[in-house]
């Protein structure tokens, strides 16, 4: 792996920031420790200038060559001791500059001491400076001594240089664990569920390759269950839509024949036309209209296989009437069943839409409501109501059945899944929806409960019934229940 690939990986961002992160705790460690090396530093040579100091008290007698020396193994230029308040040059020698500065280390703050320390550190000129602080054992006062700062600053940079070099090992040897931390507890994890995704798009309608949830982390696991989650209901729905394809062919041929023999009763129906016997005289329209229906159902059926099928075709429909035909079909299927019908619908109300769909929107709504009604074996009202405002179309139906099951309610308008009955399909409630969606409208839900359901059709006028067409017969191949 080149180094600018590794870079880009979660491994080696890591390695890298974790490298940053450590040499930047101990930068913030690195400035008091200097601050404290230079004022430890300072205290030795405070200390060697007293116990010098001391020998020279002791023996008064010590030739200049003896008091060099002990300056010397001192690192100071001179000595001044204070005692019995007292300011005494105990030892002293030629100071090649003038004192630079004076450094009080006796309760000395911190921020100071990190002060002073920095400015020794960055300041490459030789100086003198004066250092006082306290006797050690209380020997006095108070001790001065004045030395060079390039001994100093000597020390200082050789111990910088021993800390930084301490902090990088530490912190590439800390990089180099969490890096095997990281790999073992996150990356491996995460290609594995990479690799699980890659194998479940390969074949996703596999439900052998739909991952199972093993990491510890909990986070990683949380995800590994929610991958596993939406995989199952991805295979679900490619495996209903799989279905519903196989079921869309299987359709498209029944239509195909059941076309052919309604094209053949038709040719019966216009004989029955010209029957002199009342009774068929009038029936026969009725009949020849429900013939016309389902070649026309059929037609769009195999059109919509095709994706050829044409947009709903608007014109003016007289609710009133288109509403009686839908009624007065399904009085044919109670029998003797008490059951009753009500129309609440202005007789000169006329609403833009196709006369085709809007009957199959109104025969699917009347028809789940009878059927409902009809299932509990109790008596029923079905009622269909319009009316209108400036801006749209309102058509109800409304029925005292038993109300929508909880699964109706949960799915519904989806085909095969929001059956209103037991045996049902849920097509009904899905082609009434879409083919409102097709006038620009919609089909909702008012309510539903023990005392019965209501439907509410809303139908836009204007241009927006209009321009929402061209979507509208999408679900006329579903037609056929």
């Amino acid at each position: 792996m080149t180094l600018p690939r590794f870079i880009n990986t979660l491994t080696g961002r890591f390695l890298i920031l974790t490298v940053i992160f450590v040499m930047a705790a101990e930068i913030m460690i690195f400035v008091p420790s200097v601050a404290r090396f230079r004022e430890d530093f300072l205290l030795s040579r405070l200390e060697r200038a007293q116990i010098a100091s001391l020998a020279l008290l002791a023996n008064d007698s010590l030739d200049m060559d003896l008091e060099d020396e002990l300056l010397a193994n001192a690192g100071v230029y001179n000595v001044v001791l204070r005692r019995n308040e007292i300011r005494q040059l105990v030892l002293s020698s030629p100071i090649p500059d003038q004192v630079h500065a004076t450094y009080d280390l006796r309760e000395a703050p911190a921020f100071e001491l990190i002060r002073d320390a920095m400015v020794t550190l960055f300041d490459p000129a030789e100086r003198v400076i004066r250092v006082i602080g306290d006797p050690v054992k209380q020997a006095g006062l108070l001790i001065e001594v004045t030395l060079p700062t390039a001994p100093l600053r000597a020390a200082m940079i050789d111990y910088g240089l021993r800390i930084l070099l301490l902090s990088a090992v530490i912190s590439f040897f800390t990089a180099f664990l969490l890096f095997l931390a990281v790999r073992a507890l996150l990356v491996r994890p995460i290609k594995r569920v990479v690799g699980a995704m890659t194998s479940y798009a390969q074949a996703p309608e596999d439900a052998r390759r739909i991952i199972e949830p093993s990491a510890k982390v909990a986070e990683l696991r949380e995800a590994e269950a929610a991958l596993k989650a939406m995989e199952t209901e991805l295979t679900a729905s490619l495996r209903q839509k799989e279905r519903l394809a196989q079921l869309g062919g299987a359709v498209a041929k029944v239509s195909h024949d059941l076309r052919n023999i309604l094209t053949t009763a038709q040719l019966f129906t216009d004989r029955l036309e010209m029957s002199q016997d009342p009774a068929v005289t009038r029936s026969a329209p009725k009949l020849v209209n429900s013939i016309q229906r389902a070649v026309n159902l059929c037609e769009t059926t195999l059109a919509f296989g095709k994706a050829e099928e044409p947009a709903p075709t608007l014109t003016g429909v007289r609710l009133a009437e288109l509403v009686a035909e839908v009624i007065e079909g399904e009085r044919l299927s109670i029998d003797d069943f008490d059951l009753s019908f009500s129309e609440d619908i202005p007789a000169t109300m006329v609403l833009r839409a196709d006369p085709e769909q809007l009957h199959r929107v109104l025969s699917n709504l009347v028809r789940n409501a009878r059927q409902a009604i009809m299932a509990t074996g109790k008596c029923g009202e079905i009622s269909v109501a319009g009316r209108e405002d400036e801006e749209e179309w309102v058509l109800s139906v409304t029925d005292t059945g038993p109300g929508l099951p909880p699964k109706a309610r949960e799915y519904l308008f989806q085909p095969f899944q929001g059956g209103t009955r037991k045996g049902g399909f849920g097509l009904g409630l899905a082609i009434a929806a879409e083919l409102v969606r097709g006038h620009g409208g919609q089909l909702v839900l008012e309510r539903t409960d023990d005392s019965g359901t209501s439907f509410a059709i809303h139908l836009p006028k204007g241009y927006a019934a209009s321009a929402a067409a061209p979507s509208g017969r999408a679900s006329n191949a579903a037609a056929a229940e």
